[in-house]
């Protein structure tokens, strides 16, 4: 019997629309058949076709239509009917961001092939998967075989099997009716207009628009989150608005304008509201008869013009890059509005490393959370499922659990991915220890962990919890043919390492020993600074010294080879450097460029576990520290100087060319040191001695952080002298010069050859 696809949906439609909440209809089969389905649904609902948006690969229907790619452009908006085309591939990252478009009332439609042959299916996002020497058959289906057990697991979800016309299941909830909730009510003493707050639908709302009113103070700071729908954007709006009804000019900034629409439609109507034909609205820019303003602008503009504005608010501040929301705290008075799980899959950089540097900031900040749904009613059964199909409110065990656990007492577990499919709960807590610690793992990330062919999950346990995850990525032993690819300029997905060191740093041979990178580490928060890092480090570099399980696959055939070395990328700070110096890894690259998301320069670090991982750590610490020198006074000119010293400290002290100073560069240096001599007359005397003691760290030579943070800036990344003593806060230029000399006294004792030595002799003092 045919199933009546259509009177199914209108029946979703009518009980979401009653209950304020979203359904969801899985259209299984063959393809064409869906989108016969679907074209029949949408004629019979009534659904403008702007209020409609086909995500799929092809321009099939009346209505707007997005590649999943592109999905994010649906951030910040909302939708009533969603289809998305899941036949050709599905990512993870598509699907939370257009679940969370959907509006209440709604339906989202995913067309799919037959659920029972799904997981077996294998389409673009899998081939991204299959990174070099894996090919794509070596991609499992674990993800999607978890997807279809949700789907079918979960309430509000119809399934309608197509190719046998049997309804699987209807969806429907039956939900009781809502009671009418009581108008939200303004709180005594406010500041804003009334009218703010009766706008408000939530008394979440009507908190995240009071919490902006600390903002009428100086040296504050605001940080609203939410998940999305909860109406942060619009509790935003409500602020800008009434302080440009107070005649305060607002900035406005968010990734894209776009992103801003939300937070500017509200402003608009709350100016019209209360000012009326006085106001001038426009899609970027609000204009109030008081002399205030609203005006949005581009982040790296915004950053330029926080002088002009009185308030500051950023929107999807998680979307941004650490750096640029630093710059932003220059502002005064500024508020951060983000999304946590975020659907935006666009980083953690705000949760992990934004929140230190606020705290470390003059400003007073102000939290709020909002956790009741605007778009849609409290319990919104798609809301449930998209966060446990995509694990976007993953959370490591609570503290009671794991407060007791130290290195004496956990357990080394290997997280097979068959076992993680089978155990929910030890899946929650490895990948939710790595959202909350890492700010880049995204809905895509599962995917990976669960079906990537290169990717291995390693864990301490503690009374059977998870307490420290790592993420290992299988690197190297690629063939002949493929590192000359990567020499002449192309590019190999999934080889970070041999990537960089290859197509960067000119070595073809990067490519041929086995490499383990290690993609993340966390240590759940309750237990960190108690050795566990180091010791799932320790285990891990174990294990895989033992040869057996540490064996990889090459593209050469059916050899294998056992890890040549472990290693490692990251955004640079001096503690994560000291970290990873003490497990072992040394230097071998600073970027010379800033990560997006981050804001840091990245360092690359590897530790050799064979000779063949040996002779490419050395020779890479060799280049490294010949070079840095010449990358401080250029490219890393505004590296951190903590940074560069750190970077320095963690490579092997044989690496670099010895000291080869001239008699007369000797003379110069203890001139400069003991004597009359001038350090600009010939800098570049001094920088090899700079970089050799930084590497080295000699025990007997004892500076100051300060003086070394004097020869970083002045000696190798030659800042002027006002902006050095400025910084390092010296009293003068003059002392700033004496520092420097000073600073190079126990370097002419410890590397000093006889020439130097007799220009000390010369000039020491009696």
């Amino acid at each position: 019997m045919d199933v009546d696809a259509v009177g199914l949906a209108e029946s979703l439609r009518e009980e979401a629309k009653r209950a304020n909440e979203r359904r969801l209809l899985v259209l299984a089969g063959d393809r064409e058949r869906g989108y016969d389905a679907l074209e029949s649904i949408l004629d019979s609902l009534s659904v403008p076709i702007t209020a409609t948006t086909l995500v799929g690969p092809e321009d099939r229907l009346r209505c707007e239509q997005l590649p999943q790619v592109t999905a994010s452009d649906l951030l910040g908006t909302t939708r009533e009917v969603i289809a998305v085309d899941t036949h050709d591939e599905l990512q993870p990252n598509a699907l939370g961001k257009v679940t969370g478009a959907v509006d209440g009332g709604g339906l989202l439609i995913l067309l799919a092939p037959p659920l029972e042959d799904w997981p077996d299916r294998r389409g673009e996002f899998d081939a991204s998967l299959a990174i070099p020497p894996f090919e794509l058959e070596d991609v499992t289906g674990r993800f999607r075989k978890r997807l279809v057990e949700t789907l079918r697991a979960h309430r509000g979800i119809a399934i309608v099997d197509l190719d046998d016309g049997r309804l699987e299941a209807d969806g429907l909830t039956d939900p009781a009716p809502r009671l009418p909730g009581g108008a939200p009510t303004p709180p005594p003493d406010h500041r804003f207009p009334t009218a703010a707050y009766e706008a408000c639908l939530t008394s979440d709302q009507i908190e995240a628009v009071a919490a902006f009113e600390s903002l009428c103070e100086d040296e504050r700071a605001v940080v609203l989150e939410a998940d999305r729908g909860r109406g942060k954007s619009s509790a935003a709006g409500l602020a800008a608005g009434a302080f440009a009804l107070a005649g305060e000019r607002v900035l406005v900034t968010a990734p894209a304008a776009r992103n801003a629409t939300e937070l500017f439609d509200r402003a608009g109507e709350l100016c019209e509201c209360l000012e009326g034909d006085a106001v001038t609205v426009g899609s970027r820019t609000i204009e109030t008869g008081a002399g205030g303003s609203i005006r949005f602008r581009e982040p790296s503009d915004a950053v330029d013009h926080l002088e002009s504005a009185d308030v500051v608010i950023v929107d999807e501040a998680a979307a941004l890059p650490v750096a640029t929301l630093e710059s932003l705290l220059a502002a005064d008075r500024v508020a951060f509005a983000t999304t946590i799980h975020g659907y935006e899959g666009a980083g953690r950089g705000f949760s992990v490393r934004f929140r230190d540097r606020l705290a470390e900031s003059d400003h007073e900040v102000t939290d709020c959370t909002l956790v009741e749904p605007i778009r849609y009613a409290a319990g919104d059964p798609i809301e449930v499922w998209a966060f446990r199909a995509l694990l976007l409110d993953a959370r490591p065990p609570v503290d009671p659990l794991v407060a007791d656990a130290a290195p004496e007492t956990v357990e080394y577990r290997r997280l097979e991915p068959d076992e993680l499919l089978a155990d929910d709960g030890l899946l929650r807590e490895a990948f939710g220890l790595l959202v909350l610690a890492h700010y880049r793992t995204e809905p895509n990330d599962l995917a990976r962990l669960l079906d990537a062919p290169n990717l291995e999950a390693r864990a301490l346990v503690h009374d059977g919890h998870v307490v420290t995850v790592a993420l290992l990525a299988r690197e190297g032993t690629l063939s002949r043919e493929t590192r000359a690819m990567m020499y002449e300029g192309g590019r190999v997905r999934g080889n970070m390492l041999p990537d960089v060191l290859t197509s960067q740093l000119r070595d073809e041979a990067a490519g041929e020993p086995a490499g383990l990178r290690v993609v993340r580490i966390a240590t759940h928060h309750a237990v960190r600074s108690r050795g566990l890092g180091s010791r799932l480090l320790e285990r891990i570099e174990r294990e895989f010294a033992d040869g057996g399980d540490g064996s990889v696959v090459s593209e050469n055939a059916d050899e294998t080879h056992a890890i040549d070395w472990l290693g490692t990328g990251f955004g640079a700070t001096p503690g994560l450097l000291e970290f990873w110096r003490e497990n072992g890894y040394g230097t071998v690259h600073v970027s010379t460029t800033r990560n997006d998301a981050s804001g840091e320069y990245s360092a690359l670090m590897l530790a050799p576990m064979t000779d063949e991982g040996t002779a490419l750590r050395d020779r890479h610490a060799d280049w490294f520290v010949r070079r840095f020198a010449a990358l401080s006074s250029d490219a890393l000119d505004d590296l951190e100087p903590d940074v560069a010293r750190a970077a320095l400290r963690s490579v092997d002290a044989d690496a670099g060319p010895p000291l080869a100073l001239t008699d007369h560069e000797w003379r110069v240096v203890a001139g400069a040191a003991y004597g009359p001599g001038l350090f600009d007359v010939d800098p570049g005397a001094f920088r090899p001695l700079a970089v050799r003691y930084l590497v080295d760290d000699p025990a007997t030579v004892d500076l100051t952080d300060r003086e070394e943070r004097l020869l970083v800036t002045r000696v190798l990344q030659g800042r002027d002298w006002d902006a050095v003593a400025d910084r390092l806060a010296y009293h003068s230029t003059g002392q700033c010069k004496r520092a420097l000399g000073d600073a190079f006294r126990p370097l002419v004792e410890y590397y000093g050859t006889d020439a130097a030595l007799e220009v000390r002799d010369r000039f020491a003092e009696p």
